[in-house]
């Protein structure tokens, strides 16, 4: 039965009766709305089918960047002739109207409305009538929404990438005014030896640096037009791409057609950033919990960053670490899901594709949340000099001991095993070993002489590593300069 682009057919349903199921058939009315890949087919789609197959939910997303696109290519199709001077500028009209609606949260969405290219050029022909069906010459869904992907993070990207600068700062900000607190340095989480606090700062910082200079390169590696490339063949119209590229911003234009509208190497690129540098928020995160717990108490999350227990009034939690630490999985996760779907796939577009939005819509927003809290967390969270100050321990000065000797002139895997018999001479007489007397020492070694007093201090100690990137003040203080001049420069871009 047909009631004009209606058709109402009869499904089997299963409901309940007496506590038995049982079907009938009932009337479903469903649309035959004029689909933009419609022409060929005859009969409805399955309404279960319509819903699976819909991505307007989360590609509405993508509505500026759609329109941005087609305003550069009705330019394009004017250049060849295949829309007159007064159809562009219908078109542009058009377009402009749509984009007002949007941008007033004023777009009534429609249930034809497959994708946001569907439901813009559905509201286009609306506004200006057939000619709205000039736009689509030459273009495919393919490059376009390829096409809009880039665009979308090339433009939001940069708000993480300015909220990230502000995280390095402010950890670089701290290295600087903190540069003369010490605490104990760990490997495999046991006390090793003394360093200073932002030293352990500026580890962080570095690693974050790194993730940005890679978001840098695949923003470029990213940052060419695949729109003009068609379903893969190509465009037979002779667009110009090069003008495309131009008019969106483009560095240029992809070179060949099948990678340009189906690759989505700069989704799994974004994917892979997110959980690299996560992994280094992760830690980051792991580090602080630790060090603010009530064994270590080196440092304290302000209140705005912790939350309370609902059944242990003296709690201090920090769920803002613990989140971001949690939410390392989710990103992690999202990267290795959709990478699993394009790992099967063959050449050109599938539709598989459509799974790369939620994944990077969903980390984006995630990624923007967990910077903004980590800085947040930074600036915010106080430091118990005296605490790590007293958590340092003579044991910790063993490595300096051997190289006291190295310096006297021993090799130093002979230095490493004098300097064991110290701490095994020390436990033995249950003391430190800044309470072994020199003639205590002289039973170890002769080599041992009254200058070994200034081995037991641990400003001496974080001193002595002048080497390029060492804990030495000096050094510190140096990375901090390097890494201000990088933001600065950065900041001036």
């Amino acid at each position: 039965m047909h009631h004009r682009n209606k058709t109402i057919i009869s499904i089997c349903i299963p409901f309940q009766c007496n506590n038995n199921l049982v079907w009938d058939k009932l009337p479903l009315i469903m649309e035959k709305a004029g689909k933009l890949w419609g022409g060929r087919f005859t009969g409805m789609t399955d309404p279960i089918m319509e819903r699976f197959n819909a991505s307007i939910s989360f590609d509405k997303r993508l509505w500026k960047e759609d329109l941005a696109g087609s305003q550069a290519y009705v330019k394009a199709l004017r250049k060849v002739d295949i829309v007159t001077e007064d159809e562009m500028k219908e078109i542009q009209d058009g377009l402009n109207k749509v984009h007002e609606e949007w941008s007033n949260n004023q777009f009534v969405l429609q249930p034809s409305d497959e994708d946001i290219h569907t439901a813009n050029e559905r509201r286009l022909k609306e506004f200006i009538g057939a000619s709205a069906g000039k736009l689509h010459t030459g273009r495919s869904r393919n490059d376009q929404v390829a096409t809009d992907m880039r665009l979308w993070m090339r433009n939001n990207l940069a708000s993480i990438r300015t909220f990230f600068l502000e995280f390095i700062q402010v950890i670089v900000n701290r290295a600087k005014i903190e540069v003369d607190i010490l605490m104990p340095g760990y490997t495999h989480m046991q006390r090793a030896q003394p360093i200073r606090w932002s030293h352990w700062l500026l580890s962080y910082a570095w690693a974050f640096h790194r993730d940005l200079q890679y978001m840098d390169e695949f923003v470029n590696r990213m940052n060419y037009l695949p729109l003009g490339s068609g379903a893969l063949a190509g465009n037979p119209f002779n667009v110009d791409r090069e003008f495309l590229a131009k008019e969106l911003g483009f560095l240029g234009a992809t070179a060949n057609s099948i990678d340009g509208a189906s690759t989505r190497d700069f989704v799994t690129e974004f994917l892979f950033w997110s959980s690299q540098t996560m992994l280094h928020l992760s830690k980051l995160s792991e580090d602080l919990i630790i060090y603010s717990s009530k064994e270590f108490s080196f440092v304290k999350l302000s209140d705005a960053y912790s939350t309370g227990s609902s059944l242990m009034p003296q709690k201090k939690n920090a769920d803002s670490l613990e989140l971001i630490r949690g939410k390392c999985g989710r990103v992690v996760g999202r990267c290795t899901g959709f990478m699993m779907t394009v790992k099967g796939l063959p050449s050109a577009f599938n539709k598989d594709f459509q799974e790369d939005k939620e994944a990077t819509f969903d980390v984006y927003d995630t990624m923007q949340d967990v910077i903004r809290v980590a800085t947040g967390v930074i600036s915010t969270l106080s430091i118990n000099r005296e605490t790590m100050y007293n958590a340092l321990s003579p044991d910790m000065l063993a490595t300096d001991l051997a190289y006291y000797l190295v310096r006297k002139g021993v090799p130093f895997r002979e230095a490493h095993g004098l300097s064991g018999s110290v701490v095994a001479l020390a436990e033995n007489k249950n003391c430190p070993m800044t309470s072994l007397s020199l003639a205590d020492l002289k039973t170890v070694s002769t080599y041992f002489e009254e200058d070994v007093s200034e081995v037991w201090n641990y400003e001496n100690s974080v001193e002595q590593y002048t080497s390029t990137g060492g804990t030495s003040k000096a050094n510190v203080l140096l990375q901090v300069d390097e890494l201000t001049t990088w933001l600065e420069k950065l900041k001036a871009k």
